[in-house]
């Protein structure tokens, strides 16, 4: 499992459809045109969701009878971690798990395992990922998307929107849309995404939403110095928090220098990263740098 692969025509599995965040985001997913075959919920086996989804007592089965190659997980934390090993064991393709709180140690095993396994997983406490007007597989606002050929990483779900708002507002619409999570511990990386787009003709160029903590940000400028080939916008989230302050996402712990705001955009820019000052400077950093190599 070393490269992110995402089916074309995903079917997806909804883990936790029946409860109310499952109920909700899946009739918003099923609006978008995203193709949803099952859901699963132990216990709720036989019932039939938004009128012709049928629930499936475990993953298991639902595989069995639907096939699905994507399962969204909309499970609370005391349940997620049940429901990313049972997606695993039933060698489902790629796995989104939206939900937040899934303890440290329970992700360090989770990765463990994912290494001998073809499944790939993107989060958890992320917003999913999203192909502008053809499916989305997540709890994005759809409708400040775009097709076109940006693609977008981010470990914040907000700033990934706001991004996209203002992609779409000056016309250059996404390719894809992935948000990988702010946790400490994920299932993917900027790499696994930066090679992605990297290696997709459909995307001329790549826009990253980075925040303080953790060295994911600077070992994304490493990869990118190396490998890609396509204009790169950066933006830094943190750079005026107080030194006593801390931002919402677990991963947000920084060390001595490393994880800071300051460090990371010296780092990007070493690796010929166009930086956005500020959040709402996203877009026209982004207009600057597809004119620059025009």
């Amino acid at each position: 499992m070393s490269f992110l692969t995402i089916d074309p025509q995903p079917r997806v599995l909804v883990q936790g459809i029946t409860g109310h965040a499952g109920l909700l985001h899946s009739k918003l997913c099923l609006e978008y045109g995203t193709n949803i075959v099952a859901g699963a919920t132990p216990g709720k086996g036989g019932q039939y969701v938004h009128t012709n989804i049928p629930v499936f007592n475990s993953v298991a089965e639902a595989c069995r009878e639907t096939a699905p190659t994507v399962s969204l997980i909309l499970v609370p934390a005391p349940f997620a971690t049940d429901a990313i090993y049972e997606a695993i064991d039933a060698k489902i393709p790629l796995i989104v798990c939206i939900t937040e709180g899934i303890p440290v140690q329970d992700m360090l095993r989770i990765k463990s395992v994912l290494k001998g396994t073809q499944t790939r997983l993107i989060g958890p406490n992320c917003p999913g990922i999203l192909a502008p007007h053809r499916y989305k597989i997540g709890i994005m606002p759809g409708a400040i998307f775009k097709p076109g050929s940006v693609g977008l990483v981010s470990r914040s779900g907000t700033l990934m929107f706001e991004a996209a708002w203002q992609l779409s507002t000056l016309g250059y619409g996404q390719s894809m849309a992935i948000g990988i999570g702010g946790d400490p511990i994920n299932g993917t990386s900027y790499q696994d995404v930066l090679r992605y787009f990297n290696e997709d003709p459909a995307t001329e160029g790549i826009v990253l939403i980075g925040e303080i903590g953790g060295i994911s940000e600077e070992q994304a400028a490493d990869y990118i110095r190396q490998s890609v080939r396509k204009p790169v916008v950066a933006f830094i989230a943190g750079q005026t928090l107080p030194s006593n302050q801390r931002m919402g996402h677990a991963g947000a712990i920084i060390e001595g220098n490393k994880g800071t705001a300051a460090h990371k955009i010296e780092t990007l820019k070493a690796a010929g990263v166009y930086i956005a000052p500020t959040i709402t400077d996203i877009g026209e950093t982004y207009a600057q740098a597809i004119q620059n190599i025009k």
